[in-house]
């Protein structure tokens, strides 16, 4: 009986080992999952400033487009209003006609 009883104490220690070392592999990755969710919550407040900052420029861009909008039509219609001019300038005095070089 003496063989059988040193491999039922074999057993109860590889099972106690088994689970120490499930034990101590269960703590490790509580703390990589920790360690990772703090790294994400991290990027994602950097993230979240980001957006803040980039919601802040869009703003300002869209007040000056809306600011600068009503002067592009304004030079617009100058421009027209100066492309007339000229045009009727330069009907009513035609530019020499330039003689051929010989």
């Amino acid at each position: 009986m003496e063989p059988a009883r040193g491999l039922n104490m074999d057993k109860n220690t590889i099972s106690f080992w088994m689970t120490v070392a499930g034990t101590i592999c269960w703590g490790v990755c509580f703390w990589w999952m920790r360690r990772l969710s703090n790294k994400q919550n991290a990027l994602l407040a950097q993230l979240r400033e980001q957006g803040k900052r980039i919601e802040k420029l869009s703003k300002i861009e869209h007040d000056l487009i809306k600011e600068v909008h009503p002067q592009v039509n304004e030079i617009k219609e100058g421009m027209e209003e100066m492309i007339a001019a000229v045009k009727e300038n330069s009907e009513n005095h035609p530019l020499p006609a330039r003689q051929k070089e010989r």
